[in-house]
């Protein structure tokens, strides 16, 4: 199963594939329009990523905060997520006023 599971790569929600093209992803739907594309899902979504966290919905967690996961969803959440987000949804993503920080850890953690 773990196989099918996908990471957001603006958010690092993780899910089943399947269930991204379905339901798309409850943080970033608004602007990655996952929902019924599976090539989008492909795009926005990696296979590839390290240790899983799950999120209760306490806004007062340090993990939530650490991981820039304060205001998201409940549920499980990557800790790192592999790939590259196309420059058309970190447009897409910044248009709607999220600001895209790779999850790889490659960029800034802190707010600038």
């Amino acid at each position: 199963m773990s196989r099918s599971l996908r990471a957001c790569m603006v958010c690092s929600f993780v899910q089943l594939g399947s269930k991204f093209q379905s339901q798309g992803c409850p943080n970033c739907e608004e602007f990655l329009e996952m929902r019924g594309s599976s090539e989008t899902v492909n795009e926005c979504t990696s296979q590839v990523f390290e240790g899983m966290i799950v999120l209760n919905g306490h806004d007062r967690s340090w993990v939530a905060k650490w991981q820039r996961l304060e205001g998201y969803q409940p549920g499980t959440y990557a800790v790192k997520v592999v790939g590259t987000l196309p420059e058309d949804f970190i447009a897409a993503a910044e248009n709607a006023g999220v600001k895209y920080v790779p999850r790889d850890g490659s960029g800034a953690t802190d707010e600038q």
